[in-house]
């Protein structure tokens, strides 16, 4: 008998469109479900081990301790696209377009001249526009911090930083344009994420395919029961944080959901 509190179904939003896909393939990426079956091309593919940042994305989630809604920067080429279950993904599409109106971090982008190939544009987008959910007021340091993980071969970053310099606390203080850009006033986008409440209190997700499933861990009880049980590996209760290149295992599992794995602490 199916356990009630688990789901076989894949949800969840993008760009505020409810996605529901009963077939996913576990080892897809994010970055692959979003160009292929999305047709979301803004994400783009460069490295692909998580090292440039163009596929750069916005995931929030619920935090169930702190009961607030909970952003971060993503590399869709690395994330599993079944990792998103329950969350909402923001690309660069969904914050705005020439066709629609574009968000005031494309504007001050393209106004400053900080894109030329273009080709890093949507990550260091999607990290910028990341930053200001999550604050609305950084200073410098929080902006350099936000795009330690956006490689640009092109522009030497100088022009991208006096374009997201307006966004901080002191531009109207200082020469922060040498180029004549000036800040708009735009306000950081307030827009509601999710549109669904029933995406906070998501089930565990469990995936089953050919090749390997998928386990969602929602708790520390929940984690030594799927390690603890899984038939086809007596190895598999080992937990992986680097060297993923080691080994091949045949289960895959996320415990983003659980408190204790995604906190650490310093040996001394």
């Amino acid at each position: 008998m199916e356990d009630p509190s688990k789901a076989n179904v894949l949800v969840f939003f993008c760009n505020g469109k409810k996605i529901i896909d009963q077939n996913v393939d576990p080892e897809t990426t994010l970055l692959s479900y979003l160009r292929a079956k999305l047709h979301l091309t803004g994400t783009k593919l460069g490295c692909s081990e998580g090292g440039c940042g163009a596929c750069t994305v916005m995931v929030s989630s619920f935090d169930r301790v702190k009961q607030s809604i909970r952003h971060v920067s993503v590399n869709a080429c690395l994330a599993p696209v079944c990792s998103v279950y329950g969350t909402a993904v923001t690309t660069v599409e969904g914050i705005g377009s020439t066709k629609t109106k574009l968000h005031p971090v494309q504007e001050r982008l393209a106004a400053s001249h900080g894109s030329q190939c273009g080709f890093c544009t949507p990550g260091i987008v999607m990290s910028m526009y990341t930053l200001l959910r999550n604050n609305q007021e950084p200073c410098m340091r929080d902006i350099f911090g936000a795009f330690e993980g956006n490689l640009c071969r092109c522009t030497g970053y100088r022009p991208i930083l006096e374009g997201y310099r307006t966004f901080t606390k002191g531009c109207g203080k200082q020469n922060c344009c040498q180029n004549g850009f000036q800040s708009n006033g735009h306000p950081a986008d307030d827009c509601a994420t999710f549109t669904d409440r029933t995406v906070h209190d998501a089930m565990r997700l469990c995936m089953n395919s050919r090749k390997k499933p998928w386990r969602l861990i929602d708790s520390p009880a929940d984690r030594s029961q799927s390690l603890g049980t899984h038939p086809f590996n007596v190895h598999v209760g080992k937990l992986l944080l680097n060297n993923t290149l080691a080994r091949r295992h045949t289960l895959l599992s996320a415990g983003n959901r659980t408190g204790d794995l995604m906190t650490g602490r310093r040996r001394r």
